[in-house]
């Protein structure tokens, strides 16, 4: 039986996994055991040899070896390899499960659609049913050791109920070299098509959900084959398996103690019982061992899927929803919170605490918003109003000192008044506020700049609004002849952050 232990890791506590460390069934003990006695007395007898049985001569070689197989041990990625295979292993242990068909929703279908509360109408939805159920069973018996054991041959199927006397000739008569769990699915769809044509399906939208349902339930059924024929590549276990042993077998010989190979050098710590080597055996063994046991997670190891189990509760549940939950309905009534606004079921002593508790209304409901009632006015969007600047183009377009401007950087800005936004005495701001200004380079600098527009304003242009490359030209000598600059000293200390512009030395 598959081994639970979910409710004991309902609630983390201290030492929470600590009580399953003594369990037993369906624990790495149980599957390691054998292999950690194995080696610990291969380790203890090549020790003994070591220690008693060889020469001084012997000892030497031995050693050389034994340093020899410890610096190989590191050429083998022991972690990288099997890591990637135990999660390969446990991503494909997961999709088998998920795989295993069940009539949950197909039953529902049968309910609600194929009508009639006569004997016939009883007939046609219990085998229908049954049908799906047939199909998986015959499916499981094909991976399933569990199941096949309980159905070795068609004859126990049909002793089982699954299967009538005059479906099994049928089912014999069908030659075929595949498996062929897909002919009950095959008899549901044709007695469906019967049901429909005799009314039992009142309409075509109702036979296709049955339909679908249906070919959802078979494409489970061939998804379990197909995961039953196509294993992962046996180069990949056989990669994996090889590196576990060849590492542990470096083990055996590079962990021994070791007496030193000079007269008067220190050696190692004789450590007769190696823990660190014992443990990582059970580490790494374990893991592998892991994989072995759900790679095929239909056989009968403790943590396989109980597939027998399966097969019993699909078959009762589904006879029960077809049968006798057919319009067998308890009467609709008004619910105890008819005349409620607000519908709060009641809670016991021990859970009257979570009442006290605020209902979670999403992330930001307790987020403080700005004072500023200014910031909380709507405005209307328009190509006037004045864009945010990131970080990284404030350092192009902000000036690094008083003599250089945006106009000289780019032209195109003279009809966006905005990007230099005057202060309240009528000059422009600095860009490095907390440094001072010469006022007479300042003044200069506007006077230039007011004889700079006019002469581009009296200058003609080409069609378009764009100026001869020789205007450009003489215009860039006369800023550079004219122009005074200032230069900006930086200590090394300062540090220029991604909200400053950046301090040019010419």
């Amino acid at each position: 039986m598959t081994v639970s232990y979910t409710l004991k890791v309902a609630n983390s506590r201290f030492g929470g996994f600590s009580k399953l460390l003594f369990r037993w069934k369906g624990s790495i003990y149980k599957l390691l055991y054998k292999e950690f006695i194995v080696f610990m007395v291969l380790y203890a007898l090549l020790s003994l040899i070591y220690r008693r049985l060889l020469t001084e001569e012997q000892k030497h070689l031995y050693t050389k070896v034994a340093q020899y197989c410890n610096r190989s041990m590191d050429l083998i990625p022991m972690s990288f390899v099997l890591g990637f295979y135990v999660t390969l292993i446990v991503n494909r242990w997961w999709a088998q499960y998920t795989s295993i068909p069940l009539p949950d929703q197909l039953m529902c279908v049968i309910s609600s659609n194929v009508h009639g509360k006569d004997e016939r109408g009883r007939i046609l939805r219990r085998t229908l049913i049954r049908y799906a159920n047939l199909s998986a069973v015959l499916i499981l018996r094909s991976v399933s050791t569990r199941v096949l054991k309980r159905f070795p041959t068609m004859d126990h199927v049909v002793e089982a109920g699954f299967m009538t006397q005059d479906e099994h000739e049928k089912f014999e008569s069908l030659h075929s070299d595949f498996n062929k769990y897909w002919i009950p699915c095959v008899w549901f769809t044709n007695l469906a098509a019967q049901a429909r044509r005799d009314g039992r399906i009142h309409d075509d939208v109702a036979l296709r959900l049955l339909m679908d349902e249906l070919n959802l339930y078979r494409a489970k059924c061939s998804m379990l084959f197909h995961y039953d024929w196509i294993s992962i590549p046996l180069v990949y276990t056989q990669v994996v398996t090889i590196a576990v042993y060849s590492f542990f077998a470096f083990c055996l010989i590079g962990r021994q103690f070791l007496e030193p190979l000079e007269p008067g050098q220190e050696g190692d710590l004789d450590m007769y019982i190696p823990l660190s080597t014992l443990l990582q055996f059970f580490f790494y063994a374990g893991w592998l061992k892991v994989a072995e046991q759900i790679i095929n997670p239909f056989g009968e190891d403790d943590d396989d899927f109980e597939t027998n189990k399966l097969i019993d509760r699909n078959l009762q549940v589904s006879l029960l929803s077809v049968d006798d939950m057919y319009q067998n309905l308890p009467p609709a009534v008004k619910d105890k919170y008819w005349n409620e606004s607000t519908a709060q079921p009641p809670y016991t002593t021990a859970t009257a605490a979570e009442t006290l508790k605020p209902s979670f209304l999403g992330s930001t409901f307790d987020m403080r918003m700005c004072e500023d009632v200014e910031q909380s006015q709507t405005v209307e969007a328009s190509p006037s109003m004045p864009r945010i600047q990131t970080p990284l183009l404030s350092r192009f377009f902000a000036a690094a000192s008083p003599a250089i401007s945006i106009k000289n950087f780019s032209r195109g800005s003279r009809g966006h008044p905005h990007l230099r936004r005057p202060r309240a005495d009528g000059g422009f701001p600095s860009p490095y506020p907390n440094r001072s200004e010469d006022p007479e380079s300042v003044a200069r600098i506007e006077e230039v700049e007011v004889e700079d527009e006019e002469s581009w304003a009296s200058k003609p242009a080409l069609p378009g609004g764009h100026l001869v490359g020789t205007q450009l030209l003489e215009t860039s000598e006369i800023q550079r002849k004219e122009l005074p600059l200032t230069q900006v000293k930086v200590s090394p200390s300062d540090s220029i952050s991604a909200d400053q512009p950046e301090a040019w030395e010419p």
